[in-house]
């Protein structure tokens, strides 16, 4: 879960968006966010798609089963 947590925060912060803008982003609560981030709390696998939707990656790459940002 660790690699989770350091690709979301990396994502977000190239994007430069705040957790409150990618809770609205993917229709949840910023707690919700800012929980996952810290470990507290692991997505729904619904919202692991909307992450990945979100910030146009795999979900293999969000959650470590790759390297590659890109979905083919």
């Amino acid at each position: 879960m660790k690699i989770f947590i350091e690709r979301l925060k990396l994502l977000r912060k190239q994007k430069n968006i705040t957790q409150r803008q990618l809770a609205e982003a993917i229709k949840t609560g910023e707690r919700n966010v800012r929980s996952y981030e810290i470990s507290e709390n692991l997505p729904s696998l619904e919202n692991v798609i909307k992450i990945a939707d979100f910030f146009d990656v795999s979900v293999d790459y969000l959650v470590g089963r790759s390297d590659e940002q890109k979905r083919r």
